[in-house]
């Protein structure tokens, strides 16, 4: 996720990023989550490395031309998916990478721009799709069933309260198709109450998780994940370094796992299935997650919930994609 302070964007962890992927001159870096390009400007501004960024989003595409323009010869921004990075990298010759960069989540643009309906905070439409391609979130809110809506609410936003809010979506669809954020945000104010929090602190509105849900839903966000960590995996060479931002327990949870899994084990969760003897792919080079100061948190609340995990590749294989 990105921020803007005073109209000029900056990433949320973009000192801590940029140390822990410490980019040389010559080095090829993936932004692989490129959005308003805050990351790529500080890895390209840090050494003389070449930067390649990707982002689903067509209008990030079109963004990008300023900086591109900025940097010529080594910068370059790329439609797609990062969990398709392998293959988009390779189509331009690139079979192997010294750094890549992850960003999860909906970034500051796309949250502020009311007509891609990502937040409950601003009247738009119902859409949430980050490319603008495949069923919109009003698609999944008017067509899924009961069950099925609840099944989202609660896997994807851990929203206890999944199956009331799923009963007043199918009962307010009855009476007319939902097609903006605020409907839908109003009916889960109307099962859940308004926001209240501590005296003096902000709350969070009840419609947050809902929004989380569907928005991971429609994008497909954590099976993008995994097969992301796959391709940077695969494409890093040894020495190259990983860095993961995630902004919510699910996204993070992935991360560690994946990571610590391919570190061998080390510290691994003790949910997780037995893992056979396998050389570890990387070494982790944060134990826990980096967490941003109190001067960032102050300056972008976006950041208070961010969470950063680094690792290093090593000279073993790839394990490739999880089972």
């Amino acid at each position: 996720m990105t921020a803007y302070a005073h109209g000029a964007h900056r990433p949320v962890l973009v000192a801590e990023v940029v140390s822990l992927l410490a980019p040389r001159d010559g080095e090829i870096v993936v932004d692989a989550t490129f959005g308003a390009g805050g990351y790529s400007r500080a890895l390209l501004e840090a050494a003389g490395c070449t930067v390649w960024g990707i982002d689903r989003d067509p209008d990030v595409i079109d963004r990008a031309a300023a900086l591109v323009a900025a940097w010529p010869g080594r910068l370059t921004v790329i439609e797609g998916r990062f969990g398709d990075m392998a293959e988009l990298l390779a189509d331009r010759g690139i079979a192997a990478v010294d750094a890549v960069a992850l960003d999860l989540g909906v970034s500051s643009p796309q949250l502020d721009e009311a007509e891609r309906g990502f937040s409950f905070g601003r009247e738009g439409p119902l859409d949430m799709r980050m490319s603008r391609s495949g069923p919109s979130a009003a698609d999944i809110v008017n067509t899924a069933d009961e069950a099925t809506l609840a099944d989202i609410l609660w896997r994807y936003g851990e929203e206890r309260a999944s199956h009331r809010i799923a009963r007043a979506i199918v009962a307010a669809r009855l009476r007319a198709p939902l097609r903006t954020t605020s409907e839908l945000a109003d009916i889960v104010r109307g099962v859940l109450g308004r926001p209240r929090g501590p005296k003096g602190m902000s709350a969070t509105d009840p419609a947050t998780r809902t929004f989380q849900a569907l928005r991971i839903h429609v994008n497909d966000e954590l099976g993008e994940l995994g097969r992301g960590l796959a391709a940077a995996e695969a494409l890093l060479r040894p020495g190259g370094r990983l860095a993961v931002v995630a902004f919510h327990s699910l996204e993070d949870r992935q991360v560690k796992d994946f990571l610590r899994e391919r570190a061998g084990g080390e510290g691994s969760s003790r949910h997780l299935p037995p893992v056979a003897e396998r050389a570890p792919s990387v070494r982790l080079l944060t134990r826990g997650t980096v967490r941003p100061g109190a001067a960032e948190t102050a300056a972008n609340p976006r950041a208070r919930s961010a969470r950063m995990r680094a690792a290093i590749r090593t000279a073993a294989p790839a394990w490739g994609a999880a089972a």
